[in-house]
């Protein structure tokens, strides 16, 4: 007899939590604007549509608190200025518009720690034997230790029972030939079958399908990879056909990249303003009386898509035939006094913003690297050019991590592009903004590399 599963309320449960928790809180600390009854319909269908939109609810067994914990923080932004929007549309403004501003944070809150307290529960559930399916899989294959450690982590809720293949093993686990699978299955209230694709003749593959569609059994099948997963790899759809996509891009999305752009403008115009206005004829000053040349620096650099671009800095450097191709190191001859100073603050960057502004940099991402370079290491580093998927940014992952500056040892380098690949692949206007903070308190601690 199958195991009894009541996961199928655990959405209407936490629509139900999430909704009395916003209209609990509105009408306890908000009754003067809550109290009517278009409000209460508009609250709690804006809450609805939303989350349908956003795909909020639907969890998979392998979720935790902060697998998407992304797409909660673009609901609250988006259900927030739909609450604000409200007052607007109603035409009634409230007297202190900051104290709805803390109701909803209050709001936002309590809905976190509902979240927080629901995976708490479901986790020490799954610990102590509930909410489990029993699994197999058929057809063994190199795969088969990888997806072992998902069934044998405890949080999941997973039983593994073993694995069917033509190829008989000594392994414990190992429960008999193909053929014999059907039945133990039955026998034994299988809830969920893992089939090795690449194990498996079509008509073998296709008498597995129909088997479990007979017996309300779910069936995942393990397409034959190649050995050439990756961490960014995702599925899409072609019509009915599953498609492998092998890099996945989150700057690809047109919300995401348009977002990001959005703020680029907006950060370097407010820098050029209140910034760039007045130190630029300054430094122009300062700079010109200690060495002859120009006030900025302009260099060829590789941007996105490999493209080239010409990066500008305030000069930090004595005029010299080197500047395009050699790093400045530790007690470098050719930095200037002033140059000393503009190098450990990081200002000699600042008029990158310029080049921001334009369109060729973003406040954050991999920094870009002159074109000799890029020559050097697109040869001798794997997977160097995954970091001109995106835009090169004035300061990003790598340099908060300690790897900025001079390439000392090969280490240096293939860390850097490490850090630069994972922020290319785990984008997140939260990654961003934590990326500004730590530069911006790097900058007053002063870094090692600096020079």
């Amino acid at each position: 007899m199958k195991t009894k599963s009541y996961s199928h309320l655990i959405i209407p449960l936490s629509i139900i939590i999430h909704l009395s928790i916003i209209n609990g809180t509105l009408f306890i600390l908000t009754p003067d604007t809550y109290t009517y009854s278009l409000s209460i319909i508009f609250y709690n269908f804006s809450w609805l549509a939303i989350t349908y939109s956003l795909n909020y609810y639907p969890t998979a067994r392998k979720e935790k608190f902060m697998t998407n914990i992304k797409k909660m923080f673009n609901l609250y932004i988006i259900y927030g200025l739909t609450y604000f929007s409200w007052f607007v549309v109603r035409g009634v403004l409230p007297d202190n518009i900051q104290y709805h501003l803390i109701v909803f944070l209050i709001i936002c809150v309590l809905l976190t720690i509902y979240r927080l307290l629901f995976y708490i529960v479901i986790r020490n559930y799954r610990l102590s034997g509930g909410n489990y399916v029993n699994v197999v899989v058929i057809g063994r294959d190199k795969n088969l230790k990888k997806i072992r450690k998902v069934f044998d982590n405890p949080y999941y809720g997973y039983r593994y029972c073993g694995f069917f293949d033509d190829n008989p093993s000594q392994s414990p686990t190992y429960l008999g030939e193909i053929y014999d699978s059907f039945k133990y299955i039955i026998d034994n209230s299988i809830n969920e079958v893992y089939c090795t694709a690449s194990k498996l003749s079509r008509s073998e593959l296709q008498n597995l399908i129909n088997f479990a569609d007979n017996n309300l059994i779910k069936l995942k099948i393990i397409p034959d990879n190649k050995d050439i997963y990756t961490t960014a790899m995702t599925v899409q759809k072609y019509d009915n056909i599953p498609v492998l996509d092998v890099r996945t891009v989150p700057l690809d999305a047109d919300f995401g990249r348009m977002a990001k752009r959005i703020f680029d403008v907006v950060f370097s115009s407010i820098i050029i303003v209140s910034l760039l206005s007045w130190l630029i004829p300054l430094l122009y000053i300062i700079i010109k009386l200690e060495s002859p040349g120009p006030l900025f620096f302009t260099q060829k650099r590789h941007g996105l898509k490999r493209q080239t671009f010409n990066c500008l800095k305030f000069r930090s450097m004595t005029s010299n035939g080197e500047a395009h191709s050699k790093m400045a190191t530790k007690n470098d001859m050719r930095v200037t006094r002033i140059g000393r100073i503009l190098r450990k603050t990081s200002i000699d960057e600042l008029p990158q913003f310029f080049n921001v502004f334009l369109g060729h940099m973003s406040v954050v991402g991999p920094r870009p690297h002159m074109e000799q370079h890029t020559s050097d290491y697109e040869i001798s580093v794997d997977k160097y050019l995954v970091r001109h998927f995106v835009k090169p940014g004035i300061t990003g992952l790598a340099q908060i991590k300690g790897y900025r500056g001079e390439i000392i040892k090969p280490s240096d380098i293939l860390n850097r592009i490490r850090l630069d690949i994972l922020y290319v692949e785990k984008w997140s206007f939260l990654l961003d903004f934590k990326i500004i903070l730590l530069t911006i308190f790097n900058a007053f601690k002063g870094e090692e590399k600096a020079y």
